[in-house]
């Protein structure tokens, strides 16, 4: 198993970057695939990006293809969300997960962080 915690959220003006960090307890960390997810005021949980357990294939979301990066370091049991161009329509509360998986299915998903928001001003 594995414990995820979130950091690096705040707030940015539209056209400005964060970069997202998730670290992971333990020594399993590269079992795992690892997703990004975002939730929204009044809407579902949705995928942003996936990397594989070896971060070999990554996968985005149509709305974020081009601004978002997700990489991983194994070594540093870490994944990263770097998020350029934001839009105010990204803000939203960023979930890091871990699972079999790099799908666009939450249920792939075994782990789960606690969240960290990201506010995007116009």
């Amino acid at each position: 198993q594995v414990q995820l915690v979130e950091s690096g959220g705040g707030l940015v003006q539209a056209g400005g970057s964060l970069r997202l960090s998730c670290a992971a307890s333990g020594r399993t960390f590269r079992r795992y695939a690892m997703g990004w997810f975002r939730q929204a005021p009044g809407k579902e949980r949705e995928f942003v990006v996936g990397i594989s357990r070896t971060g070999g294939s990554t996968y985005a979301a149509d709305s974020v293809k081009g601004r978002f990066t997700i990489s991983r370091d194994n070594a540093k049991n870490t994944v990263y969300l770097q998020m350029n161009s934001l839009k105010p329509e990204d803000t939203a509360v960023y979930y890091c997960a871990a699972g079999s998986s790099a799908t666009m299915t939450p249920r792939s998903y075994d782990y789960w962080g606690q969240g960290t928001q990201v506010t995007v001003s116009s």
